[in-house]
């Protein structure tokens, strides 16, 4: 069965259902030296986004996300009549399935390569798609369809139209990081999230500049599983629905969101190799047992909040920008089903403090950057992309 805490995205009425996730520490005070955000209206007219995201090309569009297929330019801020890439007729809509994710190639200015997260089906078989593309060297503002090469599919076990994840990023060392959900249902049924034989429940990393006998790309060689042990593409795993990550612009550590069951939601540092606990803990308490469970060798998690505040943690970045000095260096991330923004703050290594800096009206399914690190917010509700700037 399908839990509450399952993030459906609703093509008719652009909604989502509830993702939840929740954590049990005490809200932590306000904090007088983090300034209070609020939103800034960009553009709207969208139909279910998901993403946004800018490649460093020197043309400061941006492109959002559609979850029925399609991607859109925003450009001097209007968004283009023509849509950049169209895949509709290739995905599989309905629940958290769809077009999910983009992320464009560190050298895109030049190859105009970006990679896409979707979920199709094939003879009945729900199946998540990572794919390459290449913007037409005549114009810019548009993909051909046929240049799609894919990289690799994989099977969703139990073909449940929940936790796909979706958010794909280079890090900086070069590679492609990508998410995939447990698979779906609740409580992970398969045991997905601490199987190492699946890429489901995990974090990969892969190399799409060259490839490996019989693959579409190349295993880093010190890929925590590349020689034995798991499925050499797996970078870290024990994750439920990882919906966003990102990668701090300064010193690259990775920030990972993880939608939790019905209790508790979690923001985590993933590490190479680390297990991150699901489906033995839910943030920072045992799931399966209830009590009692085994914590041994577990990564927990550096925050987390309860559904008393909010349902479903969608994961944001690092500020790294020039607009909110007093931003600076902290992360920023929020929840789908409340519109509440917070900060975390590293007050000392590796003790963050959470602090709620804006309450908004929004549904928030996603994050953005631009290439000088200002922030953006995407809304499913309202289809419609959002500055983030100081009150």
């Amino acid at each position: 069965m399908v839990t509450s805490k399952t993030l459906v995205v609703s093509f008719a009425v652009a909604a989502l259902f509830l993702l939840a996730a929740g954590c049990g520490d005490a809200k932590p005070p306000a904090s007088s030296a983090t300034q209070s955000l609020t939103l800034q209206a960009l553009v709207s007219g969208f139909s279910s986004p998901l993403d946004l995201e800018q490649p460093n090309d020197s043309t400061n569009r941006l492109f959002v996300v559609e979850q029925g297929g399609r991607i859109k330019i925003v450009q001097n801020g209007a968004v283009l009549a023509t849509a950049f890439l169209d895949i509709s007729s290739k995905i599989t809509p309905g629940g958290e399935m769809g077009l999910l994710g983009v992320t464009f190639h560190p050298n895109f200015s030049t190859n105009g390569k970006l990679y896409v997260n979707y979920v199709r089906t094939v003879s009945g078989q729900i199946q998540s798609v990572i794919a390459e593309y290449t913007a037409s060297p005549a114009n810019s503002n548009q993909v051909n369809v046929a240049t799609e090469r894919i990289l690799l599919t994989v099977d969703q076990v139990g073909n449940f139209n929940n936790h796909k994840a979706g958010q794909l990023a280079f890090g900086p060392d070069g590679f492609l990081y990508f998410g995939l959900g447990d698979g779906g249902s609740g409580g992970d049924p398969f045991g997905h999230g601490q199987d190492t034989s699946t890429l489901l429940g995990k974090l990969m990393r892969i190399d799409v500049n060259s490839a490996d006998p019989g693959l579409q790309y190349h295993i880093p060689t010190d890929n925590p599983f590349a020689i034995s042990g798991g499925r050499p593409e797996i970078w870290a795993f024990g994750f439920r629905n990882p919906w966003r990550f990102s990668f701090d612009r300064m010193g690259g550590r990775l920030f990972l969101a993880d939608v939790g069951q019905d209790h508790f939601e979690e923001i985590d540092i993933v590490t190479k190799g680390g297990n991150f606990g699901w489906n033995i803990m839910e943030g920072r308490h045992c799931f399966n047992p209830s009590s009692g469970c085994n914590m041994t060798g577990l990564i927990l998690p550096i925050a987390e909040y309860d559904h008393s505040e909010g349902n479903a943690v969608i994961g944001g970045f690092v500020y790294r920008g020039s607009a909110i000095p007093s931003l600076q260096g902290q992360y920023v991330f929020g929840d789908l089903g409340t519109g509440k923004i917070w900060t975390l703050q590293e007050t000392s290594p590796n003790t963050f403090t959470r602090t709620l800096v804006t309450d908004t009206n929004a549904t928030i399914s996603s994050f953005g950057q631009d290439v000088a690190g200002e922030l953006y917010l995407v809304d499913i509700g309202s289809g419609s992309v959002s500055r983030i700037v100081a009150q």
